[in-house]
């Protein structure tokens, strides 16, 4: 429900009897008699500045801060604050947890990947002329599953027409002729459950993140011997994000670019030598995906470990500057691979049909008594990572910790422990950076150079005692429901008025 604030200006000097009214009366109703509560205090508006940084936030955290000025006085200085404390905006990454923290983390991945593609933000213009790919690198099969296939004429096709389909071990059909729909919540699911590898896709995902660093290794190999033959040198510089499947395995979107390099400064970002053709970079990219295999280390469940490569389905298309979302010949273009990089960096297991929360044995055991294609593989995580009983040594028990006992801790990722949005270092800039500078803007300070901070400990009235701060943890969210009410709605506005500044400014210049 959406309460605006227009309406519920500090117009009632004294509510009387709400906490006892609210107990019973509807949702809604004890929603608005929250809002009017707070909107009724005299510090309304001195709250509602005071909240403003985290207001479209939908978890906040509450802090209260303690201040020692040293000789044992502590004053705890958020005492005279509203409600006692401070709002900071939670900023977690991902859009089922908190929308508005979440699209500004893709909004950054959106400049971020964007820079690296046509420039700015520390990147010269002219890596718009590099050869650039976007390559999507996908899980190899562990048993048939349930899928949705759009044909070229944009008919979807039937799932698994087969003409004569055999019956599988356990005795189901190994056919589908069904037309899935978008939604269907049989996407993505086995098509007999027994039959599916669990075991070795918790394994995948558990080791997905290594594979990607050994095929970026394998393919500067390749690239760094040609340059040598050709007597230059050149630089691999990426952005990749991980995106979960229907079925639950990861898949990586990277964007792939190649740089040459400056002798004289190492640092700088230069065009590759000619020579260095983008079709042969794409074939370079073809074989890496293909030849780049390892086998994990043994598992008490299977001893000679799980071997991990790529699957079959490895896309890799050229990117190009263009105004439109394809050019004429079907490559992507800059802005539309920004933005889908972005999109995925605020999303997890969500796809798959979980909501990520760190399991416990008895979540575990809850989840073995169900007969899901989910509880399978939490569970299958959840197993592969606890360590054997006769693993009683230290020198076993570390080892454990160390290597497959981490699967236990990620079980919750279905076993993918890795950063979903990651980058080379010299691709572009970097989300610090970024957030230094909205932050400096917030300040007032010029946006391009922001002054340093003045240390934690100094004092501006030239004191030179040491002050300790202590953030001391008072809970996560709103107070009330009308408190979340209230904050939202002025984000939403101020959002807005943003929105229409820009609009206006864009309109008087003629962008």
């Amino acid at each position: 429900m959406s309460v605006s604030t227009m309406t519920l200006s500090p117009t009632i000097q004294h509510v009387v009897g709400l906490g006892a009214v609210a107990e019973r009366t509807s949702p809604d109703s004890q929603l608005r008699l929250s809002a009017v509560a707070r909107a009724a205090r005299p510090d309304y508006q001195w709250w509602l500045s005071h909240v403003m940084p985290a207001a479209a936030c939908s978890r906040p955290i509450r802090l209260r801060v303690e201040a020692d000025w040293g000789g044992g006085e502590v004053e705890r200085v958020t005492d005279d604050m509203p409600d006692g404390m401070l709002y900071v905006a939670c900023k977690n990454r991902r859009a089922s947890i908190c929308p508005a923290c979440a699209e500004t983390y893709r909004a950054d991945t959106y400049q971020l990947v964007k820079a690296g593609l046509v420039g700015g933000k520390g990147v010269p213009e002219t890596v718009t002329e590099h050869p650039c790919f976007f390559v999507t690198l996908t899980a190899p099969a562990f048993g048939p599953v349930h899928t949705r296939v759009v044909g070229g004429n944009g008919q979807v096709r039937p799932c698994r027409p087969r003409r004569f389909a055999p019956l599988c071990p356990h005795g189901r059909s190994t056919e589908c002729r069904d037309r899935h729909a978008a939604d269907d919540p049989r996407v993505g699911e086995p098509i007999c459950r027994d039959c599916y590898d669990y075991e070795a896709q918790a394994a995948w995902n558990f080791h997905a993140g290594e594979l990607w660093r050994r095929t970026t290794i394998t393919l500067n190999r390749y690239l760094k011997a040609a340059a040598k033959d050709r007597g230059v040198r050149v630089r691999l510089s990426y952005a990749k994000v991980a995106e979960y499947q229907r079925r639950g395995t990861v898949h990586f979107h990277a964007l792939i670019r190649l740089d040459g390099v400056n002798p004289d400064d190492p640092d700088s970002i230069i065009a590759p030598d000619a020579s260095l053709t983008p079709e042969l970079l794409a074939s370079y990219l073809d074989t890496a995906a293909h030849i780049t295999r390892f086998t994990t280390e043994p598992h008490p469940w299977r001893r000679t470990g799980w071997t991990i490569a790529w699957g079959r389905q490895t896309d890799i298309r050229r990117v190009h500057l263009h105004a439109g979302d394809h050019d004429d010949h079907g490559a992507l273009t800059t802005a539309a691979v920004a933005a889908y990089l972005a999109k995925y960096a605020t999303k997890a297991t969500e796809e798959a049909g979980h909501t990520p929360r760190k399991l416990t044995q008895q979540a575990a055991n809850y989840y073995a008594d169900q007969d899901t294609h989910i509880a399978r593989q939490l569970v299958a995580c959840w197993y592969l990572g606890k360590r054997p009983q006769h693993y009683t040594s230290k020198a076993q028990r570390e080892a454990w910790a160390d290597g497959w006992g981490k699967l236990q801790k990620w079980a919750h990722m279905l076993g993918f422990g890795g950063h979903f949005s990651t980058k080379s270092r010299r691709y572009s800039t970097t989300l610090g950076a970024l957030r230094a500078v909205r932050r400096a803007f917030q300040l007032g300070e010029h946006p391009d150079h922001p002054e340093p901070a003045a240390p934690a400990d100094s004092d501006a009235d030239g004191d030179d005692s040491a002050v300790t701060l202590t953030w001391i943890f008072d809970g996560v969210g709103w107070l009330t429901i009308g408190d979340a009410a209230l904050a939202n709605t002025a984000a939403a506005k101020a959002r807005e008025h943003k929105r229409i500044a820009r609009e206006e400014m864009e309109e008087t210049l003629g962008l």
